[in-house]
Parts: C-alpha cells; sequence; structure tokens
C-alpha cells in the first residue's frame, strides 16, 4: 500500500536525519546507552540542524510550520536505527505546545530562541511521588508573595524525562486548594529557571527501558518563580495539560508503530544471517509465518497512527481517537516485538543487539501518557458506555 501521508519535503528531511543518525549517533551510542543519557552538547546539533525550530514561528528563528510530520518522520528514523535522541523528544512533542499555546509574546521573545538553539533545554514535571494518572492529586504548591513579585514553589516531582539536561521545566503546581465541586480546580503552569534557589535534581532514576533519556526526580524548596515566568492563567492547568494530550498520546502511538516496524527489519536481516542446521533461519516456514504476521499487525497499525497524524495536523484529533491509536499502537508493538525478539534466539536477549534495547525501550509505552487501562475507559466514555 503507497503512503500518502508524507510529500517530498519529508523524505528530504528523513534523508537528512538517516545521514546524520548514521554520523553523528550510531558510532558513540553505546557509550550513550552505558551513561544512561545523551551528552548536554548533542541537544546543541540538534538545534543547528533545525531539529527543534520546525514548528517555532520564523519571528524567533524556527521554520513556521504547523505539523506533526516531520516528528513522524523523526519516530520513523531513530526507530530504523535502533537509537533515541535522549530526552529531545519532550523538548519539542511536551513543551513546546505550551508555549505555544500559553505564552505572552515577551515570554515568547525570552524563550523561543534559545529553544530553537537547544540552548534552553525544556522538560514537562506533572507526575509526583504519590500521583501519577490522577494529575488533581498532585501536592507541589505556588504560593504567591505579598509583594505579588514572585511565587513561591514547594514540592517534588519524579519520573521527569529530560530533568537532568533541562534548563526549564514546566511545573504544575497548586496555586489554590481545589474546591469541593471540582477537584481538579487550582492548579497553575510555572516556565521554572532550573537554576533557581531551592531547585535540585535528585536521583537519575535506573530505567529498564529509554537508557539514554536522563529521567529524573526534582525537588523544589522555597524555590522563587517571578510571576512573568507563569504559563497561561492562575488555576488553569488542568484544562491546558488536559488539551495537549491528544498530541502526546499520538507521540506515543507513532513512535511505537515505529518501533515494531523497526523490530521486523531487525528481525528480518538476522533471520536471513543466521544459519540453523545448515540453513538460514528463514528459511524456515516457522520463520516465514511469524514475520508475516507481524507484517500484517504493523501494516494496520501504520494505517491507525497515519490517520491520526493528518487528523492531528487538521486539528481534529479527538481524545477518544487519540486514546484508541495509542491503545492499538501500543499493544501492537509488544506482540510484534516480543515475536521478533523470539526469533533471534538467545541473541535477542543481549543488549548489544537493538532488538533487545527495543524490547526495553517499548514497555512504557503502555504505562505512561495514560496506561492502556486508561486509554481503555476514555474510548468506552466516548461510546456511551
Amino acid at each position: 500500500m503507497r503512503r500518502t501521508v508524507f510529500n517530498e519535503d519529508h523524505e528530504a528531511f528523513r534523508d537528512t536525519i538517516r545521514a546524520f543518525i548514521e554520523a553523528e549517533v550510531v558510532p558513540v551510542y553505546d557509550e550513550w546507552f552505558a551513561a544512561g543519557q545523551a551528552p548536554r552538547d548533542f541537544y546543541y546539533k540538534l538545534g543547528e540542524l533545525g531539529v527543534f525550530g520546525i514548528n517555532v514561528p520564523e519571528e524567533f528563528g524556527g521554520a513556521g510550520l504547523d505539523t506533526h510530520k516531520f516528528e513522524a518522520v523523526l519516530y520513523e528514523e531513530t526507530a530504523r536505527a535502533g537509537v533515541t535522541f535522549g530526552g529531545s523528544g519532550v523538548h519539542v512533542l511536551l513543551a513546546l505546545p505550551y508555549i505555544k499555546m500559553l505564552a505572552t509574546e515577551d515570554q515568547k521573545k525570552r524563550y523561543l530562541p534559545k529553544f530553537v538553539s537547544g540552548e534552553e533545554m525544556w522538560a514537562l514535571a506533572m507526575t509526583e511521588p504519590g500521583t501519577g494518572s490522577d494529575v488533581a492529586g498532585m501536592k507541589t504548591t505556588a504560593k504567591l508573595s505579598e509583594d505579588g513579585t514572585h511565587y513561591v514553589l514547594n514540592g517534588a516531582k519524579t519520573f521527569i524525562t529530560g530533568g537532568v539536561h533541562a534548563d526549564r521545566v514546566i511545573v504544575c503546581a497548586r496555586t489554590s486548594a481545589p474546591s469541593a465541586e471540582d477537584r481538579r480546580f487550582g492548579i497553575s503552569l510555572f516556565a521554572v529557571d532550573t537554576k533557581s534557589e531551592g531547585y535540585s535534581i535528585g536521583r537519575k532514576l535506573d530505567k529498564l527501558g529509554l537508557r539514554t533519556s536522563d529521567t529524573a526526580e526534582l525537588a523544589f524548596v522555597d524555590v522563587k518563580v517571578p510571576v512573568e515566568d507563569l504559563l497561561g492563567e492562575e488555576g488553569k492547568g488542568f484544562y491546558y495539560l488536559g488539551h495537549n494530550l491528544a498530541s502526546e498520546r499520538w507521540g506515543i502511538a507513532f513512535g511505537a508503530y515505529a518501533q515494531a516496524k523497526a523490530a521486523i527489519r531487525f528481525a528480518q536481516q538476522y533471520v536471513t544471517e543466521r544459519t540453523v542446521f545448515g540453513k538460514p533461519v528463514a528459511h524456515f516456514q516457522n520463520t516465514k509465518f511469524e514475520l508475516a504476521a507481524c507484517q500484517a499487525e504493523v501494516d494496520a497499525a501504520e494505517a491507525v497512527a497515519d490517520r491520526a497524524l493528518e487528523a492531528l495536523d487538521a486539528g481534529e484529533l479527538t481524545p477518544a481517537e487519540a486514546a484508541s491509536a495509542k491503545l492499538f499502537c501500543t499493544e501492537v508493538a509488544h506482540r510484534v516485538i516480543d515475536r521478533c525478539l523470539q526469533l533471534h534466539g538467545g541473541y535477542g536477549y543481549m543488549n548489544e543487539y537493538p532488538i533487545a534495547r527495543l524490547y526495553a525501550d517499548n514497555r512504557v509505552n503502555r504505562i505512561y501518557g495514560g496506561t492502556s487501562e486508561i486509554m481503555k475507559s476514555i474510548i468506552a466514555k466516548s461510546m456511551g458506555l
């Protein structure tokens, strides 16, 4: 089936990214894996390449486009090579929509040029040690000072991807207590400078997968946040968070599909080269049938991911559609990657093989951005159940 989602510009970008990965990432990726993060200067290279500025208005140094299709190409090309770009995905997919949606003109002038260049890397801090999917249960507080010049931030966050290298973090905090009618009331968003006194990075978390993206615990003890760094209106944070969930869930869905597609590539290459009982593993009927079944599933996931991408670019992707795409694509990827690892035999369990890293990286897709169980609840509600 011929895909129609990409044009010549996207394919030219694909060629550029593929060459960049081969030259700048693949030769050093084992070092990143061992270190548990990509080096900070790598993000400057992505900035120079223009990756961070695609969807940023031209007056702030970007390309001025309004599309997620270049991000989709990035998902496919990083998965194809068995690598990741560290925590940079959070910078673009999660943080940028909030800046574009909520920042004042003055804030955009301060934030976006450094965002585009990679001089300031951004992260998003929602999750707390005691709250995951229940965002309304957060305990972090931000109280306005008596003179009204700043907020005083106190609390802790965890599972913050990009948290080690971040220069600014969008922190969700309570500026007022929840109301009796609405426990989601009273949450606000702040663009916090990580160099602020009282801001500290706790442990860099030791994850099962996504080893090259720095994920950390953050703590705030009387951190002064200037009122000029409040994003949007006070108290409307929960609404803002919900507004961007569709794009986040599309990103996870598309990334999972891309991983499944890459898994077939790795498995096909391996079974063609690996010999058992004097024959390539690819010669056996079971191998052919397993890969054929995987290909059929990936074809379906590709169609779902592409359809969601088109809807997202058109501003028409509903929460239920995003949840459906995420649920389907992540479940497909889980099955396909597992079967492709099985075809590698014992070598599939070795981290030196891309399939092993892919297996570990993929597992979180059914958890973050809303668990599969949450996705089912959203879909069921849209069905009137």
